[in-house]
């Protein structure tokens, strides 16, 4: 039992960073339906961000998720604006193939300015355990989970309490009556790109945190893996990108305590397929019916 409830505080800690991953694709993919592939990208150029507000800059880790949040969100206002604004009134394939081009642009930029090195992320943290009825519990750990849990607070409130989350909500639904009802729906989709990747950038940042290292190609995994923590809850539907995070972190930790790390991305993949197959709206989706 110890071993177990040890395994679910793991599978909490990387659960949580992958909520927060998904969160950046369901509320873009709830606003303009797009799936946004360069969002793993944006999470690894926080995490750049990040090092180098806490190397450079001798930042805190607090002062430094704050600076790497808001350098991450103008970058994602800034790719939403280049690439994605064009492509508004042209089909989803296109949009989609953009999103993918972007993720190599973003992915072979940073190469070319940071190197192909792996960067030792800076451990500002203290590396403090506390044994709870056996269980031990990493400082680090508890950072983690609890910056994550009030990110997901602050974001749920801004999106059911505020005049900007009454917008996002109504051009979710229906973006001509968003229009006529005195909203604008070129900002409104802008935020949505910055508060998602700042969002990202805070994931990138406990990251590096937990796994010490850092690269290029760092977003790939964590961004498939937050994908399919999105589609497992229902992808456009906020909760449904914090439990399908849990789900995906818990389920991932699981496997590879109990069985084997090599099995345990396959079992993450797996999921999506099921998940696809047997319910595509993911648990907290419903499915909707299309005219032809």
């Amino acid at each position: 039992m110890t071993q177990f409830i040890q395994q679910l505080i793991n599978g909490l800690s990387i659960g949580s960073v992958y909520a927060l991953i998904a969160l950046g694709y369901t509320m873009v993919y709830g606003i303009i339906k797009l799936i946004n592939f360069a969002h793993g990208d944006i999470f690894m150029f926080g995490a750049y961000v990040g090092m180098v507000a806490i190397t450079t800059f001798k930042l805190n880790f607090f002062a430094a998720l704050i600076v790497a949040m808001a350098v991450t969100a103008l970058f994602g206002v800034i790719i939403e604006r280049v690439a994605y604004k064009p492509l508004r009134k042209s089909s989803k394939t296109a949009a989609l193939i953009t999103a993918i081009g972007v993720s190599f642009l973003i992915q072979n930029g940073t190469q070319l300015i940071m190197g192909a090195n792996i960067y030792a992320f800076p451990q500002i943290i203290a590396n403090q355990y506390f044994d709870v009825y056996g269980v031990r519990i990493n400082l680090l750990q508890l950072v983690i989970f609890f910056t994550s849990i009030i990110l997901m607070f602050i974001l749920q409130f801004i999106v059911k309490k505020t005049k900007l989350g009454r917008a996002m909500r109504s051009v979710a639904v229906d973006k001509d009556a968003s229009v006529l009802m005195g909203v604008n729906v070129d900002n409104t989709i802008t935020i949505t790109f910055a508060i998602g990747s700042a969002l990202a950038a805070a994931a990138g940042i406990m990251v590096g945190l937990y796994y010490i290292k850092i690269y290029p190609f760092m977003g790939f995994a964590p961004g498939l893996k937050a994908f399919v923590a999105a589609v497992f809850g229902g992808i456009g539907i906020i909760p449904g990108a914090m439990i399908g995070g849990f789900a995906i972190g818990l389920i991932e930790t699981l496997v590879a305590g109990y069985g084997s790390t090599l099995y345990k991305d396959a079992v993450v993949y797996g999921i999506l397929i099921l998940i696809l197959i047997v319910k595509p709206s993911g648990l907290l989706g419903k499915n909707v019916k299309e005219k032809v």
